[in-house]
């Protein structure tokens, strides 16, 4: 088993990463900027190595990636790399020194669909500051694979969900006010026709991706990986699934996103235009081919397990 370090260790995926890391039998090393705990608690954290680090700080001194090679992972996972510069220090700090360095990417990197479910080596027409920069670091990464053989496989999750935070909700923003509309059996309003698609993820199921590539070494270096369930969901039939689950017939509008905006919160409603001018849609068929890997939730399964954490928490109202 390896020495892994895990950049990032608790947030979203990481709560469930760390464990699985644990239990099959690895030494982990978590860094975090803070003392925030996971999500979830799980008794394999009492066997990890937990450090912090400030990683924006140590990275304008220009010694981040020095201290993180110091830990001599064999290892490297990071979860929170958002800029082509922070990539490239931690790289070249350890080119050579790794048998393995997991990055996580976005869908977002895909920006517009021309075909549905979309593969990884579909063209990317990525756009807005986020996607962009997270592009050129795949571009960047893919590049050292190639060239320099840099044991490097890019793991590209959709919309993370999961018990201890808001799930991206049928209005496409997070707001979860919408669930207790739904709840309510309200008139719930969605822009357009509710046809554009968002692509959830559980985030174990995301750690279960993580956990294959570096269990199909062979396979999985030089590659990127979609980690998203096996389908995405039209707003619309998003909608209609929650109000279901709930108990109540669904009491649907739709209006033109620039009408619907109007009526929104400015935040919320850029929020949504995010996410509906992508309209996500990936294919997990390569992760299948080869990595042997199929994801455990449905995109409903993943949400629901969420909103029933936002209910218990009280922050769905029935």
């Amino acid at each position: 088993m390896a020495r892994v370090i895990v950049i990032g260790a608790t947030g979203h995926v990481g709560t469930y990463l760390v464990p699985r890391l644990v239990e099959a039998g690895h030494e982990v090393i978590a860094i975090s900027r803070g003392q925030a705990e996971p999500y979830r608690p799980h008794r394999a954290w009492q066997s990890v190595d937990r450090r912090q680090m400030d990683r924006e700080a140590l990275e304008k001194a220009g010694t981040f990636g020095k201290e993180i090679l110091a830990l001599k992972g064999e290892i490297v996972i990071d979860m929170i790399c958002f800029t082509p510069e922070s990539a490239t220090q931690l790289v070249e700090a350890l080119a050579g020194h790794v048998s393995h360095f997991l990055h996580t990417g976005t869908i977002w990197t895909h920006g517009f669909s021309a075909v549905v479910p979309t593969p990884e080596e579909a063209p990317k027409k990525p756009f807005g500051e986020y996607g962009l920069q997270k592009a050129q670091i795949e571009t960047y990464l893919l590049e050292m694979a190639r060239v320099e053989r840099f044991p490097v496989t890019l793991i590209h999750p959709g919309h993370i969900v999961g018990p201890g935070w808001n799930p991206l909700n049928p209005a496409g923003h997070f707001n979860p006010a919408v669930f207790s509309i739904l709840a309510r059996g309200e008139r719930l309003a969605l822009p357009n026709f509710g046809l554009e698609t968002v692509h959830h993820v559980h985030a174990d199921d995301v750690a279960g991706v993580f956990m294959s590539a570096i269990a199909n070494w062979n396979a999985s270096v030089g590659e990127s990986f979609h980690a998203v369930s096996e389908k995405a969901l039209t707003l619309r039939g998003y909608a209609e699934a929650m109000a279901a689950w709930f108990g109540r017939e669904p009491k649907l509008e739709f209006l033109p996103y620039e009408r619907w905006a109007e009526t929104q919160a400015p935040d919320e409603a850029q929020a949504t235009w995010e996410h509906i001018a992508r309209s996500p849609n990936c294919s997990m068929e390569k992760a299948r081919r080869l990595l042997g890997f199929a994801p455990r939730y449905t995109s409903l399964q993943a949400v629901q397990e969420g909103v029933e954490w936002l209910i218990a928490s009280g922050r769905v109202k029935l």
